[in-house]
């Protein structure tokens, strides 16, 4: 191999802390120096070699090194995006400033060469089961570039310093790549440092997320999600450069979703969809999906003497003897829903 292409190997293997490639191509370099009579530089890089190699065999023998390691590809789940924006049901103002970040991203050339980075920073708060994680989904279909969730299983640790670096190794990953790096449940990593019930370790690992978010390049998407953002830390907010707030499905948004789904599946519900979302106002797109595929089933189940106008009556009777309204919801809106069912 050419010497310039071992220097690549190694830069390109060193930036992905991947220490076994490295080794290799720091050993084709040495040989390949060697069969040049480069003796002195050939003896440099072998002497080095021997030093890390017995540096690491001795932090292997030592059982604390091993406590809580992780390999970088456990901290996250990676996923090739289907949802498309354009099926989305989304306010407006949310769906165009959407828009206007995919477009930042897209021309992010053009912004760069004003001294402008394209936004990258996005905060997605509201109830659950109504479309952020979904959104996130849809902005790394519409930039074709892989979405990666955090998962917090592998990112918390029981040991002092842990959490913060095993942070650390995902945003040195996500740094290598385009990607949208999706935070579900922000609140379990971002909380108020000023809570008094909340440990030290806490705080510091909310300080190094921090900093993490501040060094992300722009062609890294952070989004994070949360449902309760009166538990965030002030400084969290100030990290995120665009903060959209997801509601809850008007009773307009379910009738385009009810029209949505009958389109889709090629189906009836055997009743007007402005009936349908009249009913069910007040529950999430989560839930309104659960519902409409209640009434699906029921129908295919009943193939060929299938009647949707009953079968849907029928789900709705049995969703209002099981539905839960969450506290948060409006008490007025609930007793409607309970009096139009």
């Amino acid at each position: 191999m050419a010497r310039a292409d071992l220097l690549c190997e190694l830069i390109k293997y060193g930036l992905l802390n991947n220490p076994t490639n490295f080794r290799k191509a720091a050993e084709a370099l040495c040989a390949d120096e060697r069969a040049k009579q480069h003796t002195v530089l050939a003896n440099k890089i072998e002497d080095l070699l021997k030093t890390s190699h017995e540096s690491i065999t001795k932090d292997i023998t030592n059982p604390s090194m091993l406590r809580g390691t992780v390999n970088e590809q456990n901290l996250f789940v990676e996923k090739i995006p289907q949802k498309r924006l354009d099926h989305l049901i989304l306010p407006d103002t949310v769906r165009s400033v959407c828009q206007d970040l995919i477009s930042e991203q897209n021309r992010a050339d053009l912004l760069r060469s004003y001294g402008i980075e394209p936004r990258n920073r996005l905060l997605l708060i509201g109830p659950p089961g109504n479309g952020k994680t979904s959104l996130a989904e849809a902005i790394a279909e519409s930039l074709m570039i892989p979405l990666l969730t955090v998962r917090y299983e592998s990112i918390i640790g029981s040991y002092l310093g842990e959490t913060a670096s095993r942070l650390s190794k995902l945003f040195e990953y996500a740094k290598t790549r385009e990607c949208v790096l999706f935070f579900d449940e922000f609140e379990t990593l971002g909380k108020e440092r000023g809570d008094i019930h909340e440990t030290g370790e806490i705080k510091r690992v909310v300080s190094s997320l921090l900093l993490q978010i501040d060094a992300l390049p722009s062609y890294v998407i952070a989004i994070a999600a949360t449902n309760h953002d009166t538990l965030l830390d002030k400084a969290a907010w100030r990290r995120f450069q665009i903060k959209l707030e997801i509601p809850r499905p008007s009773r307009r948004n379910l009738e385009e979703y009810y029209r949505s789904f009958e389109r889709e599946h090629e189906f009836s519900f055997g009743l007007q969809a402005s009936t349908l979302a009249k009913k069910t106002l007040g529950i999430s797109y989560a839930e309104a999906e659960e519902f409409a595929l209640s009434v699906y089933r029921q129908y295919i189940l009943s193939l060929p003497n299938e009647n949707s106008k009953i079968i849907t009556e029928k789900v709705i009777r049995d969703w209002q003897s099981q539905v839960i309204v969450p506290h948060d919801m409006e008490k007025g809106v609930a007793d409607k829903c309970r009096t139009d069912l």
